[in-house]
This record gives structure tokens, C-alpha cells and sequence, in this order.
């Protein structure tokens, strides 16, 4: 029983720390021996109650404690398609999704649909996976690095497709190319023959991220670099018309223009790494396109 109640006292105070704890600071925090608290924790992370990142050290609640208590049941956070989004969906045609970082997990709350064929993982109400789709890590690369990080390790990082990336330092690594360019992209991870383009949402004056705005399309339908590029566009205005209704006034710093963004498409490559699109724009001249 006193094992028992160890593992419940870890588990419990493991709730409070999202970015993890080392096993030395729960050692010093929970006064429990050094060598008793290591084979405690083996024992929880060979039953997925905790994980451990592999760069950090720290752990974090694993997927079968955050099992514990969850509900899936995401209809009051479900909202109508905002305006920015229904334009959004005018402008290109194609399926539209609003998705939120709701207690640790990403979720579409909002989609103005399409009528044109398309064949989606995601739907209303429905989670995504953290690494694998465009919309959860567009998010995800704005929070804290150790909580996205303990996130990232929370949860099983199946293969949906022959493309999904799961090493975890190679999305760790592909966040930051995220942040610079201000959008993520998504190339048959999540679905095949799906291609998806997501930027963040800035809410209030410090431009916190809890949300993102995707285009999905069928892969054939954007195949060139001009397609791509009007479908990039039309995500980041759509986002950052929301931005601004949710009272961010500052510049948006990554905001290259469509004659960019095509550029940009012309050497599309990997999806996760995306060494075809080059990263350069965002190290220019300060922008001069940015809203008010």
C-alpha cells in the first residue's frame, strides 16, 4: 500500500508540473529516496502512466494517466464558422478548420466545409495528433518549448501514412522552422493525398497561440507552386483577421507576401524538415506588409 501511495502522491503532483519534473526534483520535492523514486518511476513508464523526454530528462503525465478523468466530449468549446474562416473558404474553395490547444490536446472547434471531394482525418470536434498534423504543431511551436516538448511526449506518435514523421527531436527541430516562417505544412502525414497549410491565431496584446486556422485540400488540386503559395495566403490572412478581432495590435512578423510564399513553394521537398522551403525571407528587411 505505502507503494501504492507513492505512485498516486507522483502522480498527483506530476499534474501540477505540464512541463515535466526531473527525477531529482521530485526526489527533493516529494522526500522520497533517490533509488525507491527511480524504480517507482520505471515502473510507471513501463505502464504509460508516465514518459520521459529523451533531451529534457523531465517526466510528465503519460497517455494512460491522462486517460484518467478525460472526457472527449468537446461540444461546448464547438463554435459556427467565424466570418474570417467562411471567407477563407470563398477565397480557395476548400475545406477550412479552426482548431484549439484545449487541456493538452488540439481540437477542431470550427469548419466551413466544402463540397468539393475530399477524404479528411480530421472532423468537427475531433481531436489530431500533436506531430502529426499541420494544425496541432502550427500551435504547439508558439507554447513554452518544455511543455510542447512534454506534450509531444505525453502522447503515442503513431504512423497515419508512409510520410508521418515521429522522432520526436526532428519535430522539436521542425517547430522552430515554424516559428520563423510563421505557417506549417502538412504533405500526406495525417492523410493520403491530403495537403494542408496552418498558421497560429495571436490572442490579446502578448500574442498568446491556443489556436490555428487550416486550409485542406486534396493533393491534386495544388500541385504547383502558385496553388500552394494562394492557399498559404489565404490561411495567414484568415488567421490574422482573427488575430486582430481577438485584440492583437502588433505587426506580424512572418507575413511574406503570395510572390514569396511562391518562391518558397517552388523547391517544396520533405515535408517536416522542408529544406526545399528556404527560410531566408524571414531574416530580411523588416516587413512593410503588416495589417493594421
Amino acid at each position: 500500500m505505502h507503494v501504492v501511495v507513492r505512485a498516486l502522491a507522483v502522480l498527483n503532483h506530476l499534474s501540477s508540473y505540464r512541463q515535466g519534473l526531473t527525477l531529482q526534483q521530485l526526489h527533493q520535492q516529494l522526500e522520497i529516496p533517490v533509488g525507491s523514486m527511480h524504480r517507482l518511476m520505471s515502473t510507471l513508464e513501463h505502464e504509460d502512466f508516465v514518459s520521459r523526454s529523451p533531451t529534457t530528462k523531465r517526466y510528465v503525465l503519460g497517455a494512460n494517466a491522462l486517460k484518467l478523468g478525460h472526457s472527449d466530449d468537446y461540444e461546448p468549446f464547438l463554435i459556427q464558422p467565424p466570418a474570417a474562416l467562411m471567407e477563407a473558404e470563398r477565397r480557395c474553395g476548400e475545406s477550412v478548420i479552426l482548431t484549439q490547444l484545449i487541456d493538452g490536446r488540439v481540437v477542431a472547434v470550427s469548419i466551413a466545409g466544402t463540397k468539393r471531394p475530399l477524404r479528411l482525418f480530421v472532423r468537427l470536434g475531433q481531436e489530431v495528433p500533436l506531430h502529426a498534423a499541420a494544425s496541432a504543431r502550427a500551435i504547439l511551436a508558439y507554447q513554452d518549448p518544455a511543455l510542447a516538448e512534454a506534450l509531444l511526449s505525453s502522447f503515442p506518435r503513431p504512423s497515419f501514412t508512409a510520410g508521418t514523421v515521429r522522432e520526436l527531436n526532428r519535430i522539436i527541430d521542425h517547430l522552430a522552422l515554424i516559428r520563423e516562417r510563421g505557417f506549417d505544412v502538412c504533405d500526406n502525414e495525417l492523410d493520403e493525398g491530403v495537403w494542408a497549410v496552418a498558421a497560429p491565431v495571436y490572442s490579446g496584446p502578448a500574442g498568446r497561440v491556443s489556436t490555428a486556422v487550416t486550409v485542406c485540400a486534396a493533393w491534386s488540386r495544388v500541385t504547383t507552386a502558385a496553388e500552394r503559395a494562394a492557399a498559404a495566403r489565404v490561411v495567414l490572412d484568415a488567421a490574422q483577421r482573427i488575430s486582430r478581432e481577438q485584440g492583437y495590435d502588433k505587426p506580424f512578423t512572418a507575413d511574406p507576401s503570395e510572390a514569396e510564399l511562391t518562391d518558397l513553394f517552388a523547391g517544396d521537398a520533405d515535408v517536416i524538415g522542408l529544406p526545399g522551403l528556404d527560410a531566408s525571407w524571414a531574416r530580411r528587411a523588416p516587413n512593410t506588409r503588416a495589417k493594421s
